[in-house]
């Protein structure tokens, strides 16, 4: 079931999606350890991208790389062709294997900037961001993440997906919704196999997908050539090797033990905390804890009391408490 996207194979076409405040470089390491076969950042803003490198260019100071990362996508947003293709270039220095463009956000702050899936509406425009792009960065290989359309009146998927073939995109994801349905209602799959059926280009389906019926589902009614996991992966980085698993041998791959997750969790508590120093990475880890430890006996008590807290042994004590594991006293050391 492998596909190849410019110059990048991917055996497993299962992807992580991009997710504002979650697919930051410690969850994207972490989640690719555990199988995925490519992980994307988080939507970056393109003008803000290329002000912020004009500015360490002028203070000599560095900026981050994609060094250590295999094969990472970068996802840009935006609106004007020029800044985009500078912002794409920028990112490709820095070593991303492939530039995502974002037609899909649906969020309002976004869409009030004629970014994201404002752009299903402008196919004119959309037309000039992905031909331009394309053209700065070749041959590096440009990806398309859109939705169905801006409202049920005008899911124009298909069209694009013929313009993003046209303009040199190599790959499309489909989030099987509109604009207008922002996160409601279900993710329409069978309709991502409308956009399927339109194009030569490979199509990943994405929306709603968790668990093995729900890839079987997304795969069988889409026709996709593979899928992308957003908030099926929150709290369960582990989740994209088990669909790795599915699709290579039929059968999901084993849940990781209460001793596994405990441990997965507390090496991304460390690594938040290493990435972005101690008291900026304790508030970011909170969100992340409370998904580990959904499901798990006192599970809101434990997000309650991990928000007041600020200091990390305590922090992992009580995160090991809530996985009931005696062994947990020595983690918190």
């Amino acid at each position: 079931m492998g596909i190849q996207i410019g110059n990048v194979h991917l055996d497993d076409p299962v992807i992580l999606a991009p997710m504002s405040g979650v697919t930051d470089k410690p969850f994207r390491r972490l989640v690719r350890r555990l199988g995925a076969g490519l992980v994307v950042s988080e939507m970056i803003a393109s003008e803000a991208s290329v002000r912020q490198a004009r500015q360490a260019m002028r203070s000599r100071k560095l900026t981050e790389d994609y060094a250590g990362e295999h094969e990472v996508a970068v996802q840009l947003a935006g609106c004007d062709p020029e800044v985009m293709a500078e912002a794409a270039r920028l990112h490709r220095d820095r070593g991303a294997a492939i530039v995502d463009i974002n037609f899909g956000c649906p969020v309002k702050k976004v869409v009030n900037k004629y970014a994201g899936s404002a752009l299903m509406r402008e196919e004119g425009l959309a037309a000039r961001i992905l031909e331009t792009v394309v053209r700065a960065v070749d041959p590096l290989p440009v990806t398309l993440k859109m939705r169905l359309g801006w409202d049920a009146a005008n899911r124009n998927a298909p069209r694009m997906a013929r313009i993003a073939d046209e303009s040199g995109i190599r790959l499309l994801t489909v989030h099987g919704r509109t604009r207008d349905q922002l996160y409601g209602g279900e993710a329409d799959w069978s309709a991502v196999g409308e956009v399927k059926a339109a194009t030569r280009l490979p199509v990943i389906v994405n929306g709603d997908i968790e668990s093995a019926e729900d890839v079987r589902g997304a795969l069988d009614q889409s026709r996709a050539d593979g899928v992308m996991i957003g908030r099926g992966a929150c709290g369960r980085p582990w989740r994209l090797g088990q669909v790795m698993a599915l699709l290579r041998h039929g059968k999901m791959g084993a849940e990781p033990t209460l001793d596994d997750q405990r441990d997965i969790a507390l090496e991304h508590y460390d690594a938040l905390l290493s990435y972005y120093g101690k008291e900026r990475g304790i508030r970011i880890a909170r969100k992340h804890l409370g998904w580990y430890a959904a499901g798990r006996p006192n599970a809101a008590a434990f997000r309650q009391a991990i928000n007041a807290e600020s200091d990390p042994k305590r922090v992992k004590a009580m995160l090991c408490d809530v996985f009931t594991v005696p062994a947990c006293a020595q983690a918190a050391e």
